[in-house]
């Protein structure tokens, strides 16, 4: 089985990573065309709100609940019964997403203002900053119908993966990266607003998504007419594990929707700020965090139905390893690293030194959750495997009501930067409780090995983080031109990555600790 999943985790790592770069290289085009300016701000808030949506109805709570559930039927090897299952939830689940987005398009005004309450405010007082709240309203519109396509996209993905299909699902989001920035290049010259142009990628992006997966259904047999199913017994399953997952599986995204709530109520460029940080972090924690957890569930779930106890905390534990393994290291570079690496992405056009100056700062506390948050990615699955959806619900709400805490404490003394570290605690919180959970229902305890293993990866972190602030000291990174800033992090990345991989084989790390089942 560990085979299986390094050769999964690799293919998904892999598309992830060129998802990745290409979404980096979207942000790059933002980044030039807007900068950290109002229209920036409008941007992400109205990208926020549908993209907060398919997180819950795509990849989060849907997918938690429908892949435990739908490994239970394709064990049972009915074709038909399979079919039938299918066209049932994807039947049910379109209308939800079609219904909602209407819904959202028409009550844009009032999102808007639930949401950015602060631009709300300044529009009924004829302030400056009225105009964001008139923008976003408008492109809300545009961007909203987005959770519609990408639904029933997520639908098909987690069809995918649980035929061990995980390339098709992984490779998906290329496309949305790739219609935002041939919009930007191609739409936004003609506008009068440019951040028009990427909120119609979105929408477009969302269509061709789709339109990508359909073929590979059909090819796996099981693109079938959609039927209307809301009592069938697969659906109500579903829905009875998802409902209590909305809340549990969302409590990151939840989160942050509650500081763009807040940052509204701050300085232009407090949105943006956040965004482009968060951007950075989600590259390391969508190409290990998110890719290990895709190619968990579907394997615990096996195990679950299969009454393998053994494999189901072996695959857990293996899970563990990888994520400490890749962000440790990766938290520990983005922190020390942040302006350098702003920089070297980022500035050109509207994004200055400025921008990336404090953007960093933001960055450096989204990077002391990093670990946090891949640990919640492959924890949770230990939980929806075996069809708990209740436990997480309960996690959930004790780090909602934190996450609150922390925005009161750290967000009035240092703004935006404490709404990052607000939420860096809330998912340390979230993943130790998760923890707890798991070893206190004798389900996963983290193994000798394991422990013995992330020692020795903190320890080789620290000589990594030794030799980048040996190869930082005395460089003024702003002063230099962008070549010589590229050929700077260059340097520094690779002897990083060379202390970190030569002090871990010291410590003894060899080829068995990255099997499921060593222990």
């Amino acid at each position: 089985m560990s085979k299986k999943l390094i050769k999964s985790g690799l293919i998904v790592s892999t598309m992830t990573l060129l998802s990745r770069v290409l979404g980096l290289v979207r942000d790059v085009v933002i980044a030039r065309l807007m900068g950290a300016e109002a229209a920036a701000d409008v941007f992400f808030f109205a990208n926020k709100i549908p993209n907060f949506l398919r997180r819950l109805f795509a990849e989060g709570a849907f997918a938690q609940a429908f892949i435990p559930v739908l490994t239970e039927v394709h064990a049972e090897q009915d074709e038909q019964k399979l079919k039938q299952f299918v066209a049932h939830v994807s039947g049910t689940l379109g209308a939800i997403v079609f219904v909602t987005a209407l819904i959202g398009v028409v009550i844009s005004p009032v999102i808007t203002a639930m949401f950015g309450a602060g631009w709300f405010i300044d529009y009924l007082n004829d302030k400056p900053d009225g105009a964001k709240f008139e923008l976003a309203s408008a492109m809300l519109k545009i961007t909203f119908p987005y959770i519609a396509f990408i639904s029933l996209t997520g639908l098909s993905g987690a069809i995918l993966n649980t035929l061990n299909k995980f390339a098709v699902a992984a490779f998906t989001p290329v496309l949305l990266n790739i219609c935002i920035i041939a919009c930007a290049y191609l739409l936004a010259p003609a506008m009068s607003e440019p951040a028009y142009a990427l909120a119609w990628g979105v929408f477009i992006g969302g269509i061709v998504q789709l339109g990508f997966q359909l073929p590979f259904l059909f090819r796996a047999g099981l693109l079938v007419k959609p039927k209307w199913g809301w009592r069938d017994p697969g659906v109500v399953k579903v829905r009875t594990l998802m409902i209590p997952a909305l809340f549990g599986v969302s409590v990151g995204q939840i989160n942050l929707l509650l500081d763009t709530f807040i940052a509204s109520f701050l300085v232009t460029g407090s949105i943006s700020w956040l965004y482009y940080s968060d951007r950075l972090l989600e590259f390391p924690l969508g190409l290990f965090g998110i890719a290990i957890a895709t190619v968990i569930l579907p394997t615990l779930s096996r195990n679950h139905v299969g009454k393998d106890e053994l494999g189901f905390s072996g695959n857990m534990d293996w899970a563990v390893r990888m994520v400490s393994l890749l962000g440790v290291p990766a938290a520990a570079g983005l922190g020390f690293l942040a302006e350098p690496i702003l920089s070297v992405i980022f500035q050109r056009g509207a994004f200055t030194a400025e921008t990336a100056r404090m953007a960093s700062y933001s960055l450096m506390a989204y990077a002391f959750g990093l670990l946090s948050f891949m640990l919640v990615k492959v924890l949770a699955p230990g939980y929806y495997s075996r069809q708990d959806t209740k436990t997480p619900v309960k996690i959930g709400i004790w780090c909602m009501a934190a996450n609150m805490l922390f925005n009161l404490i750290f967000a009035i003394p240092y703004g935006y930067v404490g709404l990052a570290i607000a939420t860096s605690l809330s998912a340390t919180l979230n993943a130790a409780l998760l923890y707890i959970g798991l070893s206190r229902q004798k389900v996963y305890v983290v193994s000798r090995l394991t422990l013995g293993f992330v020692a020795r990866v903190m320890f080789s972190t620290c000589a990594m983080v030794a030799a980048i602030l040996w190869m930082q000291q005395g460089v003024d990174f702003t002063g230099l031109a962008l070549r010589d800033k590229i050929v700077s992090l260059t340097l520094t990345i690779l002897l990083s990555v060379a202390v970190f991989g030569g002090c871990l084989f010291s410590f003894g790390i060899r080829v068995r600790h990255f099997k499921s089942k060593a222990f």
